[in-house]
């Protein structure tokens, strides 16, 4: 008998301002389900940008049932879109990854096999400071150096020990994600940070994989502005689970 595809895992793509972009994130992420029967929902969450970034999605879907558009009626950031999409997720792994596919999808499955061989752990994340990891095209060094900064700030801050808190590309076990994406409040690019911390402080364990990264040119993230929203944030984050 024919074994029964497992349509488990799950995953969410923020996506703003994506016109460019989503089409072929969605084409290759139909494509993955097609060869791998783990993944059973793609859930494109779009927040209003004056462009046709939900058009192209639903373009790109051509009325798949794969995959789910879900609008949200306003901007507020990526932490948002991403918190959307992962207490939507029915998978019972749920991965959240950026619209660019900086990580190639073919790490879904070595993450996915991660979980399955270490059921003590809760949440898998990229790292791409790892010695493992391949970094085929950097980041602006502008952007690099910003990406730093942010990080020594989060380990001075005592709020993580991770090298790499921003890799836009983790994994969760579902009823974890659900217990902390339901606590989660940060809407602006800190957001990695407060779900890492809240794993944390639920005890759960989280394991860091390396990754191949292939960055992307056309970025959301505005250094100067961008960066100190998220700084702001970060003390947002100490001051509330001090209260935790």
């Amino acid at each position: 008998m024919a074994e029964i595809a497992r349509r488990d895992v799950s995953i969410v793509i923020p996506a703003y301002a994506e016109e460019r972009r989503i089409g072929r994130a969605v084409a290759e992420l139909r494509g993955l389900a097609a060869d791998w029967p783990r993944l059973g929902e793609v859930l494109v969450v779009v927040e209003p940008s004056g462009d046709r970034t939900v058009e192209a999605a639903r373009a790109a879907a051509d009325g798949d049932p794969l995959v789910t558009i879900i609008e949200n009626p306003s901007h507020r950031g990526k932490g948002f879109s991403v918190r959307t999409g992962m207490l939507q997720a029915a998978g019972e792994i749920v991965f959240f990854m950026d619209a660019d596919l900086s990580v190639p999808l073919e790490h879904v499955a070595t993450f996915v096999d991660h979980l399955d061989a270490h059921p003590e752990t809760a949440v898998v994340i990229g790292n791409r400071r790892h010695p493992g990891s391949v970094i085929t095209r950097r980041q602006h060094p502008l952007r690099e150096r910003a990406g730093r900064v942010f990080n020594h700030a989060v380990r001075a801050l005592g709020l993580s020990a991770s090298k790499d808190t921003q890799c836009g590309f983790k994994a969760f076990r579902r009823g974890p994600a659900r217990e902390i994406f339901t606590r989660a409040q940060i809407d602006g690019f800190a957001f990695d940070t407060e779900v890492l911390l809240l794993a944390r402080k639920l005890g759960l364990r989280i394991d860091e994989l390396p990754v191949e990264w292939i960055n992307d040119e056309h970025t959301k993230f505005r250094p100067l502005q961008d960066g100190w929203r998220s700084f702001r944030d970060l003390l947002r984050i100490r001051r509330s689970l001090r209260r935790m």
